[in-house]
């Protein structure tokens, strides 16, 4: 048998006629494909039991001993995720409707033609591959993210309870706002998880990751030949996202011509494949969110008003750490239990969580689960202790996070008073084992703060771009 092409599928062929599994046999494998011939329904379920899971199956209707439905129904029991077609020599539309509705991929009517079953072929590799890179994403995001667990009793995270217990059950667009690392992602998937799509799929996306040149065709799909390297049509993330909720985050990095793309959805429900004319319905809810004041940015003609409100039908806006400290505790020992699971409560000493709650937490939940992880693994055996918390200076005493914001307000408070400190040549002699990273954190506070948080102005005393000043915040608090 030929080496199966990467990428071809494992297909079952059972037919009564010689010549046929002769010539499958043959032209199977020269398209790239693996194939196991049976000359009846016995012998094909005997194979599925000996050499499966087969990808495909191709299943006369009428053989010896068991007919190719029989065989469709045991495929459906033994092995629900190889697709079958049944073929049949009679055009008969109520053995058609019959297979599909026992569970048949497609069928053909005999004799078959090589194009329509290389389509049909091609279209059973598409759904297996999206299947997998489905549940390959599944799995990544619930091993990196655990079980979607809203965790705190304060009064904000009640209230973000609330609000997902009220808009969940809708198909409404939601979008939600919080800085960098408050959990954007958590209560998207919280919001499908009690939705009515609950059953269908969850697909995050972030914006700012996806390659410029080929943000339209993940989001949308594109036709072969579409742009070069479009060797194969492919579904986009709307397609793959059909009965479920697509989740955009950082949707504030889409381009105008995407942000066009993605109004004309939501307005119609309809996409257009890159390559193709017609546009066809998909049925996906859609969340978003941002770190970004998409207002300001609306102003600036950054991003489009009439998307923004189509966006912004309900918003759910996710407090800082540091505005909840009294959720702190709750959230280390959840933390301490996802990736130090041998680790009791009783690792976490009262010297440890008042450093967690003297901090300030640029980058909210996300760093705390960093600072979290890094000690139980300096830890080792015992207890978890403030030395193993990040940033220690040589005498391995932590240094006060909260200093960090004293320090700056000092700071921005010296630069309203001196011009002098609104330049690059402003003291740091406070601190004299500051990271050339503090510095230029500090810095952009002080001139943010000088404009009261107006980020074009920040960034044109700055000597640089919006973007890349948004870009910098982002680096600066994920550290």
């Amino acid at each position: 048998m030929d080496k199966m092409h990467s990428g071809g599928l494992r297909i079952l062929f059972a037919d009564d006629e010689a010549h046929l599994r002769e010539l499958m046999q043959m032209e199977l494998p020269r398209m790239g494909h693996e194939v196991t011939v049976c000359p009846d329904g016995t012998a094909a379920l005997k194979a599925l039991e000996r050499g499966g899971p087969f990808d495909a199956a191709l299943l006369d209707l009428r053989m010896p001993g068991l007919t190719g439905i029989e065989v469709l129904g045991e495929i459906r029991r033994l092995s629900p995720e190889t697709q079958v077609v049944i073929l049949t020599g009679q055009a008969s539309v109520d053995t058609a409707v019959q297979a599909l509705r026992l569970g048949a991929f497609d069928y053909l009517t005999k004799p078959c033609k090589w194009a329509e079953l290389e389509v049909l072929l091609g279209r059973i590799m598409e759904r297996r591959d999206l299947t997998n890179k489905a549940t390959a994403l599944e799995t990544r995001l619930k091993a990196a993210e655990g079980s979607p667990t809203l965790v705190g009793d304060s009064d904000a995270m009640g209230e973000i309870r609330r609000l997902i217990g009220t808009v969940a059950p809708t198909d409404a667009t939601v979008m939600i706002l919080g800085e960098t690392g408050t959990g954007k992602e958590l209560i998207a998937r919280n919001l499908h998880d009690r939705s009515l799509r609950v059953g269908g799929p969850f697909i995050p996306v972030n914006c700012g990751a996806l390659p410029e040149n080929l943000v339209e065709s993940e989001l949308f799909g594109h036709r072969k030949g579409a742009f070069t390297g479009a060797d194969n049509n492919r579904k986009g993330l709307f397609e793959v996202a059909n009965g479920g909720t697509l989740f955009l985050d950082e949707v504030g990095e889409l381009d105008k011509s995407l942000q066009v793309k993605l109004l004309r959805f939501l307005e119609s429900g309809e996409i257009r494949r890159v390559g193709e004319n017609d546009p066809f319905r998909v049925d996906v809810r859609v969340l978003c969110a941002t770190n970004r004041d998409l207002r300001e940015m609306v102003a600036n003609e950054l991003f489009r008003e009439d998307l923004f409100f189509r966006l912004n039908t309900f918003e759910i806006h996710l407090p800082s750490l540091r505005d909840r400290r009294e959720d702190i505790p709750d959230l280390a020992r959840h933390m301490l239990k996802r990736y130090a699971a041998k680790k009791s409560p009783e690792s976490l000493t009262p010297e440890f969580l008042d450093a967690l709650k003297g901090h300030e937490w640029p980058g909210n939940v996300r760093e705390l689960a960093n600072a979290i992880e890094r000690a139980a693994i300096l830890a080792g055996a015992g207890p978890l202790l403030p030395e193993f918390l990040p940033n220690t200076n040589s005498s391995r005493r932590p240094l006060q996070p909260s200093a960090f914001a004293s320090a700056s307000t000092s700071a921005s408070s010296q630069a309203a008073n001196s011009p002098a400190l609104a330049g690059p040549h402003f003291s740091m002699s406070q601190d004299g084992n500051l990271s050339l990273r503090d510095i230029e954190m500090r810095y952009i506070q002080i001139v943010l703060e000088k404009h009261n948080g107006n980020k074009p102005a920040a960034s044109r005393e700055l000597g640089i771009s919006l973007k890349t000043l948004y870009n910098k915040i982002n680096q600066l608090q994920q550290g």
